[in-house]
């Protein structure tokens, strides 16, 4: 089996391995927050354990708008810090794993030449952050390249753009890039195994107490220092330590919708204006186009699965409808949705948009140390800030930093994608919509995984039977759910296979994990049941 593999096969396994070893540090949550860490701290030399309550990447990071970005409203906030740190990550990201940061052109029209100038003065600045150079400086259109480059746009409207470079990942995957490359290095990690209970040694937290979602085996993880990595669900886990720990988060939800690329084939990433000073991405991704997001005050609490009204719909939608020159999309033409919470530091009387994406590093009466706020493009400075907390809290001996990081998996070549899909193309006969797909989720790993069998999991579908078997042995997926959203993606991105994969896919997953009928019978129809919910609001 590989070193770096998360294999659900071996489930009970990891669970006996958890409950007999003792670890320098226990981190509680398996978004990017979490695997950052648990990467961060094999890095430098400690013993890791990883819980996570639902599946990896289940919550906010898998539901994004998959940019790794500096985020370019944010200088108008005045964060300058926040962007410089995250600009000048996308290059650090892209390095370790190309594949999962692909270099793509983001469109920002304007309506007048002022407008132009100033959206061309903020992104030089940004650009000066972020060390932006040579090819990858921004470009400036004016109506006629608008109508040759981007003829979707209204020139009515827009008569000038600015665009710049930004890399379109795939949150979910460099999620569990991250978690293999800490199991690579020695760490046990876990998914369905929902912490309960802070262990306390003298008053100092030693450990978690967890629970399988499968078996409901109890078991209890020693470590030397405990990690609230949780995103959304920091406040919870702190009360585990302090119950009477007010309130640190605001949480805001952001809500995506997905059309067939036909219906919205745009060429580039577009920023689109939306109400309330924020702005909604368009982007095309394979078959599909998706456009986000809402940013809005979450109040029912803690939802590994927030709501999708009608309303979110229509806020995402106006700008399309009147910036680009197609029929208005109805709700009923939209193929995917997918709602997120965004885990912020709470300021009081600031609305969500308003709010910094900062994140903050805390030590709780019990010395848990707590990681909360920030933005998928800074995990890694996050993590490290973290863990060098950690270790001075818990007393931890820390190696130093590595001088030069090895690439996540799958990350090991030069960045241009053409040759890895044309060799897959070549070499195991998938179609060449197949391979694009495929090495943009895996990178070099493809060409392995498809050498594995190249027999589609439906027909005509881009995706292939062998994925399964590897989203089981190598990226620990339990649950039918967990392959059709978190490692196939075609929930979103497959319209063609959204619906008729569930099916195939649990009859692999059986194979491989000893299910029985009625198992299999369970994990399709809760598939099914969350899918048709996804798209509840088109009723």
């Amino acid at each position: 089996m590989r070193v770096d593999a998360i294999s659900a096969v071996a489930r009970a396994e990891s669970i006996d391995r958890l409950e007999r070893e003792r670890f320098d540090c226990a981190v509680v949550g398996g978004g990017i927050a979490g695997a950052g860490v648990a990467r961060e701290a094999s890095l430098r030399g400690l013993s890791v354990a990883l819980l996570e309550a639902e599946d990896f990447a289940s919550g906010t990071s898998s539901r994004s708008s998959k940019l790794i970005h500096g985020g370019l409203r944010y200088l108008a906030m005045g964060d300058v810090g926040l962007v410089r740190t995250t600009a000048l990550e996308r290059k650090e990201i892209f390095r370790l794993a190309p594949h999962l940061a692909v270099r793509r052109w983001m469109v920002v029209p304007a309506r007048s030449y002022a407008g132009h100038l100033k959206n061309r003065a903020g992104i030089a600045t940004y650009e000066k952050l972020g060390a932006v150079e040579g090819e990858d400086l921004h470009r400036n259109w004016n109506r006629e390249d608008l109508e040759r480059e981007e003829p979707l746009i209204d020139r009515s409207v827009y008569r000038y753009a600015c665009v710049y470079r930004e890399y379109l990942t795939d949150d979910a995957h460099l999620v569990l890039a991250n978690l293999r490359s800490a199991v690579g290095r020695g760490a046990a990690v876990l998914n369905y195994a929902g912490v309960d209970a802070i262990v306390r040694e003298g008053g100092v937290a030693g450990g978690v107490e967890a629970a399988c979602r499968f078996t409901g085996r109890r078991f209890r993880v020693r470590a030397r220092c405990v990690i609230n990595a949780a995103g959304p669900w920091v406040d919870p886990i702190r009360r585990l330590e302090d119950a009477g720990a007010p309130p640190l988060l605001h949480l805001s939800k952001g809500v995506h919708v997905v059309v067939p690329a036909e219906r919205l084939p745009v060429r580039n990433m577009l920023i689109l204006r939306a109400g309330n000073r924020r702005s909604i991405f368009v982007i095309r991704q394979g078959a599909v186009t998706y456009m986000g997001t809402t940013d809005t005050t979450y109040r029912p609490g803690h939802a590994v699965w927030p709501e999708i009204t009608r309303e979110d719909v229509d806020y995402v939608l106006a700008p399309t409808r009147r910036d680009l020159g197609v029929d208005p999309i109805r709700p009923d033409e939209i193929v995917g949705a997918w709602a997120g919470l965004r885990p912020l530091i709470a300021e009081p009387g600031k609305p969500p948009q308003e709010i910094s994406r900062r994140d903050e590093v805390l030590v709780g009466p019990a010395s848990v140390v707590t990681l909360a706020g920030g933005k998928l493009t800074g995990y890694r400075p996050m993590a490290r800030e973290t863990v060098e907390r950690a270790a001075e809290v818990c007393s931890l001996a820390l190696a130093p930093p590595p001088a030069s990081e090895p690439p996540l998996p799958g990350g090991d070549f030069d960045g241009d994608l053409a040759p890895l899909e044309d060799a897959l193309v070549r070499e195991t006969g998938v179609t060449p919509a197949c391979a694009a797909r495929m090495v943009r989720l895996y990178g070099t790993e493809a060409r392995e995984l498809a050498r594995a069998g190249a027999q589609p999991l439906v027909d005509g579908a881009p995706v292939l039977a062998s994925e399964v078997d590897w989203a089981v042995q190598v990226e620990g997926a339990a649950r039918v759910e967990d392959v059709i959203y978190r490692r196939l993606r075609t929930a979103y991105y497959v319209p063609g296979a959204r619906d008729a994969s569930v099916e195939p896919v649990a009859d692999r997953m059986a194979t491989l994990l000893g299910w029985d009928e009625e198992r299999k019978h369970d994990e399709i129809a809760h598939t099914r049941a969350r899918l048709t919910a996804d798209l509840a609001f088109r009723d």
